[in-house]
């Protein structure tokens, strides 16, 4: 199959089929955990590491995975990681313990991280570089869209068909990508022969390893302890250590596994700051937006996800304008009024919130953050990768895959941090004032019973009292008055100590839209096409695979 006989944008349907049931299972798991709790008898520790061990496995991976993509050929790469993604998710749905689905789910993992680079790749190949921008708007239009849909279509096909239904549901969608992989996509072989060096592999990987699991459990090990004396700060040191080490390895590598030629590149340099910048904001502004939806304004979690639609469907129909935009204009400014009007939409979330809110309160701010978000995700990539040459393109796109998650990973356990210190302040602080409702003999039980519930005041809602436990002669009345009571506290506290903690991440999209000042916005009369002597080569449909 000949790149010139290929449509451009069946190749394009094709891969964003992929990433879109990659990026899709990161979140739709999440709406799933009460089901799996019930119907698998989970502890929170077993249930913690059915999220966390995909998240780990993609994302230590991506660079590996770009880079043998280059070796191996990006349509390779990307069927192989369609067969794992497909098997493991149909292992996950069948599984019995927990133990089966954790196992599942890093194998989905593995299979997500061999796929994901490749779509930027096989893109950044087949389209030439003055028509990249509408086929990145596409592309960041799914990858939006797939990021922040997660709950909706995870809490439809919970309530109808069970959790099981999350991963069958990967099967026939993942065998309809393999088989029109196959069929659509050319195989497009770098011009060179490359070679993985094992010692960067293994040492790029213990390092991300080591950050990202420190990231990831820190919150749950309160920074300290993991196992007797090794602690969180000395696992992510730990990591930061062997990462220093990889990169003195590289130097001296003829050919290192993140080419030289990325670090020389101005704008890719800057759009992965900036895509950690979007990345930490986007994630760290959901987690408490989601729990103050269904925690302190009670919606169920199909109902919280319908919320988000405004943002996710706005989102949808200005990426792809935002990338045919940046073809004529460049994305330097297409990107920083993202940025700026995404922080908007979200700091008018954090204003507007408050205990009695509806979801229609928040409709115009969200439809102003989807617009930030479109004009975000396109123009960034197609920056990112306007002048990467095909040659390292399956590199170039590792890389970029995995700053993204790292920024996500980041914001995550940021956020989470600053939400739980100023929601143990302010659920003290609103436990005293509110507790001068209930008769005298109560308020003090009352006080103390929300004094320690800084470290798991995230699980209070309605129906519960505080952590302590009331006498069997408490009238029924009293019961309902304390229950009552026990959820204002909560709603209260959490909407004050949410909008300092989304101070955070709104502050951090505006470093990003800083950054994005640095941009050059000037086109090289060189295309990214002719910028190796070296051109890929086709290799017929079914060849065997060699690096």
């Amino acid at each position: 199959m000949d790149k010139s006989q290929t449509n451009p944008w069946l190749v394009l349907a094709v891969v964003c089929a992929g990433v879109f049931m990659i990026l899709l299972d990161i979140t739709i798991v999440n709406i799933a955990i009460p089901s799996i709790v019930d119907s698998l008898d989970a502890s929170l520790d077993q249930i913690l590491w059915v999220i966390n061990g995909y998240i780990l496995s993609y994302a230590v991976l991506l660079i590996t995975a770009g880079r043998l993509g280059d070796m191996c050929g990006q349509r390779a790469l990307f069927a192989a990681g369609l067969v794992v993604f497909t098997v493991s998710s149909a292992f996950c749905g069948f599984a019995q313990n927990t133990d089966q689905l954790i196992a599942g789910r890093v194998l989905q993992g593995i299979g997500g991280a061999l796929l994901t680079p490749q779509t930027l790749a096989i893109m950044t190949t087949i389209f030439p570089s003055e028509r990249r921008g509408a086929a990145f708007g596409i592309w960041g239009a799914v990858a939006g869209v797939s990021t922040i849909t997660g709950p909706t279509v995870g809490g439809y096909i919970v309530t109808n068909w069970g959790w099981h239904w999350i991963f069958f549901i990967n099967v026939p969608i993942g065998l309809l990508a393999l088989v029109a992989t196959f069929l659509i996509v050319p195989d497009l072989r770098p011009g060179r022969s490359h070679h993985l060096g094992i010692i960067g592999v293994i040492l790029a990987s213990l390092g991300l390893l080591g950050i990202l699991f420190g990231l990831i459990e820190g919150q749950r090990h309160d920074w300290g302890v993991v196992w007797e004396w090794v602690t969180i700060p000395m696992i992510i040191a730990a990591g930061i250590v062997v990462l220093i080490a990889f990169a003195l390895w590289e130097r001296w590598q003829s050919e290192p596994l993140v080419p030289g030629i990325l670090l020389q590149n101005r704008n890719f340099v800057i759009m992965n700051w900036v895509v950690v910048t979007m990345s930490f904001g986007m994630l760290g502004l959901f987690l408490p937006i989601t729990i103050y939806f269904q925690s302190v304004l009670g919606m169920t979690a199909l109902n919280a996800g319908l919320t988000m639609v405004p943002m996710s469907i706005t989102s949808m129909f200005v990426a792809p304008v935002a990338g045919r935009l940046a073809d004529k204009t460049g994305g330097k400014y297409l990107v920083m009024l993202g940025l700026l009007l995404f922080a908007v939409g979200m700091a008018l979330v954090a204003y507007l919130a408050s205990p009695v809110a509806t979801g229609a309160t928040f409709v115009l701010p969200l439809v102003v953050a989807g617009f930030g978000m479109g004009c975000i995700f396109a123009p960034m990539a197609m920056v990112a990768m306007r002048d990467i040459s095909p040659q390292v393109a399956g590199a170039a796109s590792g890389v970029f895959t995995m700053t993204r998650q790292l920024g996500a990973v980041i914001g995550s356990a940021a956020v989470g941090a600053v939400l739980q210190n100023r929601l143990a302040a302010e659920l003290k602080d609103k436990t005293v004032v509110f507790a001068d409702q209930l008769p005298p003999e109560f308020r003090q039980p009352f006080i103390d019973g929300f004094a320690n519930a800084g470290s798991d005041g995230l699980e209070v809602g309605p129906s519960q009292t505080g952590s302590f436990d009331l006498p069997a002669d408490v009238p029924a009345q009293v019961v309902e008055q304390l229950q009552q009571i026990a959820q204002e506290v909560f709603a209260n506290a959490f909407v004050a100590a949410a909008r300092p903690t989304l101070a955070l991440p709104i502050a951090v999209l505006l470093v990003g839209f800083l950054a994005a000042f640095a941009i050059d916005n000037r086109r090289k009369e060189i295309s990214a096409d002719s910028a190796e002597p070296e051109e890929p080569t086709v290799e017929p449909a079914g060849a065997s695979v060699s690096s």
